[in-house]
C-alpha cells in the first residue's frame, strides 16, 4: 500500500464509519486494535443463521433420521472446525490475508492454483446464499426474486466495502437480533410448535444408512473446512502476542457450538415439519406460537444472514485482489477493492440469475465440489504452518516473486495436484432433489456411495508436501527471517511511502 493509503488509514480510524484502508497488505503492529474477545461470538454467528440450518436438511433428504443427522452433522462440523480454527492463529502471527501467506507454499504467482480453488468457494457460497434467500422469501411474502437477490447482494457489497471493522459491528448486531429468536424455535419446536399443519410422515421413512451418514457428515466437515480461507482475514488485526491456544480455542467453540446447534435444528425440522425451506420452516414455527411472529422470524433471519453475504464478498474481494498482484503487481488502494468489489458482485448476480434449481439441491451438490477444492489447499497449508516452517516466515518476500519463496513453489503446487488426482476415485457427488448421481468414482461405488475423498485428499497431499519439504533449506529461510524486523517489513510493504520490492 502507499503511504498516502496508509495515512488515510489512519487518520480515518478513530472517525467511527470509514472504510477500511487495508486489504492485501500487512496491518503493522500498531494498528492491530482487534480483541480476542471478538472471535468467539464472530465466528458463532458465522454459522448462527438459516443457511446452516438447511444443512440439517440434507440427512433427512437421504433418508437419514433426525437423531443421526444431529450426530453426523456435530461430529462433521467438529472436525471441520480443527482446521477452520488452526488457519486462524495465522492471522495475528502475520497480520496478513490467508492466501498471501499461500504464496510460501505455492509461489507468488503458483498461489494462482489456490486462489481459483478458493475463490469459487467465496462466490459459490454468496449464489447459494442468495438463491435460499430469494426462494424463502418468494415462498413467505411472495416477494419478485430478482429484486431481493439484488437487494441482498447489494447490501453485502456495501458492508464489504467498509470492511474489518464495520463488518465486525454488523456481526455483533445480528447476534443480538438472532439469538433470543432461534432459542425460542428451538424451545418451541421441542413442545411441538408448528406441527399441526405438517404432513404425516410414515413411521419407517427415515432410519440410517452409512451413505448418508457420511454424505451429512461429510458435508458438515466441509462447511467449516470452508472457513479455512476466511479465518485468518478476520483475525490479522488482532495484536502479535495473543494466544495461540485461546484464539484457536474461541475459534473452535464460536464455529462448531452454533453450527451443530442449527444443523440440529435443521434435521428435527425437515423430520417433524418435513421442511425442504428454511425460512419456511422458521414461518411456520412462529406463527404457530403468536400471530405474525413467523414473518418476523423470517425477516430478522434474512437481516441477520447480511453480513455472511458481506463476508464472503469481502475474503473474494481479498483473493481477487491477490490473484491480480500475482499476476502483474497493484498497489491495493481503497479503489482498487470497490472495483474489485463491484466486478464479485456483478458475477454473483449473474450466477444467480442463470443457475436454476432448488435451493437443497445447489447446497448438497456445492459443499461437496467445495470440500474437494479445499481440502488439499488446507492439508499444504497446515503442514507447512505448523510442520515445516512451524509458523515462522519472511513477510517481505510474499509481496515479491524474487524472494526466496520464488514465482513457482512446485512442492506445494504438486502437493495440491497429486491429492485431488487421488480424490477422484473416492468422489461421490449426489443430487438428492432430483434423485440422480452427478459422478460416482469406481471406489465410492465399491463403497456403496461412502464418500471418503476428504480424508484421501487431506492425507496424500499434506504427506506428499511434507515430504517434498524436506528438500528446503529451512536454516537458511530463518536467518533471513531473524534478520528482519517490523521496521524492515513496513518499509519493504510500502508503509514508508516506499514502493515494494
Amino acid at each position: 500500500m502507499s503511504g498516502s493509503s496508509h495515512t488515510a488509514h489512519t487518520a480515518e480510524a478513530g472517525t467511527g464509519l470509514a472504510i477500511e484502508g487495508h486489504s492485501i497488505d500487512y496491518i503493522p503492529e500498531s494498528e492491530r486494535h482487534a480483541r480476542l474477545s471478538s472471535q468467539g461470538p464472530f465466528w458463532f454467528l458465522g454459522n448462527f443463521h438459516f443457511f446452516t440450518i438447511s444443512i440439517g436438511f440434507v440427512g433427512p433428504s437421504l433418508g437419514l433420521s433426525a437423531l443421526w443427522t444431529t450426530l453426523a452433522g456435530a461430529l462433521g462440523i467438529m472436525f471441520g472446525t480443527l482446521f477452520m480454527a488452526f488457519h486462524g492463529s495465522q492471522g495475528p502471527e502475520m497480520g496478513l490475508p490467508q492466501m498471501i501467506q499461500s504464496r510460501a507454499q505455492f509461489g507468488y504467482r503458483g498461489v494462482v492454483l489456490a486462489l481459483l480453488a478458493t475463490l469459487f468457494v467465496f462466490v459459490g457460497f454468496n449464489v447459494v446464499n442468495v438463491s435460499l434467500i430469494m426462494g424463502g422469501l418468494h415462498n413467505v411474502f411472495g416477494l419478485p426474486p430478482v429484486p431481493v437477490a439484488c437487494a441482498v447482494i447489494a447490501v453485502g457489497a456495501l458492508l464489504s466495502i467498509y470492511g474489518h471493522d464495520l463488518m465486525h459491528k454488523a456481526f455483533k448486531w445480528a447476534l443480538m437480533l438472532t439469538l433470543p429468536l432461534y432459542a425460542l424455535v428451538t424451545l418451541a419446536l421441542l413442545f411441538g410448535a408448528g406441527q399441526g399443519d405438517a404432513p404425516a410422515a410414515e413411521p419407517s421413512s427415515l432410519g440410517f444408512s452409512w451413505v448418508a451418514f457420511a454424505t451429512q457428515f461429510a458435508i458438515a466437515a466441509s462447511y467449516n473446512i470452508s472457513y479455512a480461507p476466511y479465518v485468518s482475514d478476520y483475525s490479522r488485526y488482532l495484536p502479535k502476542n495473543t494466544s495461540r491456544t485461546k484464539l484457536i480455542a474461541a475459534v473452535f467453540l464460536g464455529a462448531s457450538l452454533s453450527g451443530a446447534w442449527m444443523i440440529g435444528l435443521g434435521a428435527w425440522l425437515a423430520e417433524l415439519l418435513q421442511a425442504s425451506d428454511a425460512l419456511v420452516a422458521l414461518d411456520r414455527v412462529g406463527s404457530s406460537l403468536f400471530p405474525g411472529l413467523g414473518h418476523v422470524l423470517v425477516l430478522v433471519s434474512v437481516v441477520g444472514f447480511l453480513p455472511v453475504i458481506a463476508l464472503n464478498t469481502y475474503s473474494a474481494m481479498l483473493t481477487l485482489l491477490t490473484g491480480v498482484d500475482s499476476v502483474r503487481r497493484i498497489t491495493p488502494t481503497p479503489r482498487a477493492r470497490v472495483l474489485s468489489i463491484l466486478v464479485i458482485t456483478l458475477v454473483l448476480l449473474a450466477c444467480v440469475l442463470s443457475i436454476r434449481g432448488s435451493g437443497i439441491s445447489i447446497l448438497n451438490t456445492f459443499l461437496v465440489l467445495m470440500l474437494y477444492f479445499l481440502v488439499p489447499w488446507t492439508a499444504v497449508n497446515l503442514v507447512d504452518y505448523f510442520g515445516v516452517r512451524k509458523g515462522r516466515y519472511a513477510i517481505p518476500h510474499f509481496f515479491t516473486p524474487n524472494g526466496i519463496y520464488g514465482a513457482w513453489q512446485l512442492r506445494g503446487i504438486v502437493a495440491y495436484l497429486v491429492g485431488f488426482v487421488c480424490m477422484i476415485p473416492f468422489f461421490f457427488i449426489y443430487d438428492a432433489a432430483a434423485g440422480e448421481e452427478v459422478f460416482v468414482g469406481p471406489i465410492a461405488r465399491m463403497l456403496d456411495g461412502v464418500d471418503v475423498a476428504w480424508l484421501v485428499g487431506l492425507l496424500v497431499s499434506g504427506l506428499t508436501y511434507y515430504l517434498l519439504s524436506r528438500s528446503l533449506d529451512l536454516d537458511a529461510e530463518r536467518r533471513v527471517v531473524d534478520a528482519i524486523s517490523e521496521a524492515d517489513i513496513l518499509a519493504m510493504t510500502g508503509h514508508a511511502g516506499e514502493p515494494r520490492p
